[in-house]
C-alpha cells in the first residue's frame, strides 16, 4: 500500500490543542461504533480488505514516525511500515488478545522494533559491504542506541497520542464543510489570529468562533471512539 505523501505539520500542531487534547469522557451514544477488539477479530480474514484498510489507515503514520525518531530515513521508514504491516498479517491467524498478559498496543510496538532492528542491520551490512559507499553517505551517521526498547517506547507513546489526533481529524474533515475546515485550520492548527483569518477569508468573527467550535466538539467526540478502541 503506497504512502500518503501530504504533510503532516498541521495536525502535529494539533496535538497541542488541549482542549481537544483533554477529552475523557465517553460519549454513551456512540456505542455502536466497532471496538478495537473487534476489527482484530475480522483482521484474521486476510481477505477483509475493508477492515485492512482501516488498520493501515489508522496506524502506518505511527509506525513510520516511529521509524523516523529512531533514526531511519523517509525510504527505510516506509520499508519498516509495509513489513510491519506484512508480519501482523501473517500472526493473526494465531493472536489471541488478553489484556492480562499484554496489550495490542505493546504488542504492534514489539513488532514494530523488530523490523526496526532489521533496518538498521541492512544498514550495517550494506557498509560491510561497500566501505567506499558507506564513506560517502549517512550509512553510518552515529544513532544513539537507535533501537533500544525504552527510546522507542518512549518515541511510540508520543507517536501514538500524535496518531490519535491525525486519524481523528482525517474522520472529522469530511463532515463540516470545506470553509469551516478552512477556518479551523488557520486559527487553531496554524494559530492565525482571529484578525487575521477574518481579513485573509473574508469572514466575520462570529463565524471563525462557531468553525473553532464545530470542529472542536468533532474532534473530541472522535477522540474518544479512538480512545474506547485502544487496547
Amino acid at each position: 500500500m503506497p504512502l500518503p505523501t501530504d504533510s503532516l505539520q498541521d495536525r502535529r500542531r494539533a496535538a497541542r490543542i488541549d482542549t481537544v487534547a483533554a477529552a475523557k469522557t465517553p460519549d454513551r451514544s456512540e456505542e455502536w461504533i466497532p471496538t478495537r477488539q473487534s476489527l482484530l477479530t475480522r483482521l484474521k480474514r486476510w481477505e477483509d480488505r475493508e477492515s485492512w484498510q482501516v488498520f493501515f489507515d489508522t496506524y502506518w503514520r505511527l509506525i513510520y514516525g516511529v521509524a523516523r525518531k529512531a533514526g531511519l530515513g523517509d525510504a527505510e521508514a516506509q520499508d519498516v511500515v509495509q513489513e510491519t504491516v506484512i508480519a501482523v498479517a501473517k500472526k493473526m491467524p494465531e493472536f489471541k488478545y488478553d489484556p492480562v498478559h499484554g496489550s495490542f498496543k505493546a504488542w504492534l510496538l514489539t513488532l514494530t522494533q523488530w523490523r526496526i532492528s532489521d533496518q538498521f542491520r541492512k544498514r550495517q551490512q550494506l557498509a560491510a559491504h561497500h566501505p567506499d559507499l558507506a564513506a560517502k553517505t549517512s550509512l553510518m551517521e552515529a544513532v544513539p542506541d537507535p533501537a533500544s526498547e525504552d527510546r522507542l517506547a518512549h518515541f511510540w507513546d508520543t507517536e501514538w497520542q500524535a496518531n490519535l489526533m491525525e486519524v481523528a481529524l482525517e474522520r472529522v474533515k469530511p463532515r463540516v464543510s470545506p470553509r469551516t475546515f478552512q477556518i479551523f485550520q488557520l486559527h487553531v492548527l496554524r494559530e492565525w489570529p482571529v484578525e487575521k483569518v477574518t481579513r485573509t477569508l473574508g469572514v466575520g468573527r462570529a463565524q471563525v468562533y462557531l468553525a473553532k467550535h464545530r470542529v472542536t466538539a468533532l474532534l473530541k467526540k472522535e477522540i474518544t471512539r479512538l480512545k474506547r478502541q485502544q487496547m
